[in-house]
């Protein structure tokens, strides 16, 4: 059985951390802590400190959900586009091909990092996935029982 130092109380006694302000810093790709040092160290890979605040960083657990914001933003706004275009104009296919996949990729390229930062400032807002201080408890074994 793993023990953790810091006891869960103090956790909760911490001051509350602005949600907005850590996903809007996130959205920025900066530091959800301070909003001045770099969150990714490459183009998706988060850096495990900030080089400004030292706050660690790897904690954060994104995981899938960026892309999968990420398609229902483009998604929209690129369906709704097509549909718009084709009432309008009813152009060739191939002038949709030519305007939508590459606003579909271009969008999808710029939105990913931004989707992800703002979600891991989220995780640090909430204190989730050890941004408390705290590691996260085991998940309890099921085949345990």
């Amino acid at each position: 059985m793993i023990e953790y130092d810091a006891a869960p109380s103090s956790v909760a006694s911490a001051p509350p951390r602005d949600i907005k302000e850590a996903m809007l810093r996130g959205w920025r790709q900066s530091c959800p802590a301070c909003g001045e040092g770099t969150l990714f160290r490459k183009y998706l890979k988060v850096a495990d400190t900030c080089p400004t605040c030292r706050e660690e960083l790897y904690h954060h657990r994104a995981d899938d959900a960026p892309p999968y914001f990420t398609m229902v933003i483009v998604g929209h706004v690129v369906i709704g586009g097509i549909l718009m275009v084709e009432k309008a104009f009813a152009p060739p296919s191939w002038v949709h091909l030519v305007m939508w996949l590459p606003l579909t990729v271009i969008m999808s390229l710029i939105l990913l990092p931004r989707v992800k930062g703002a979600l891991i400032g989220l995780q640090w807002a909430l204190r989730m996935h050890g941004f408390s201080g705290v590691p996260d408890a085991p998940m309890p074994d099921p085949s345990a029982r």
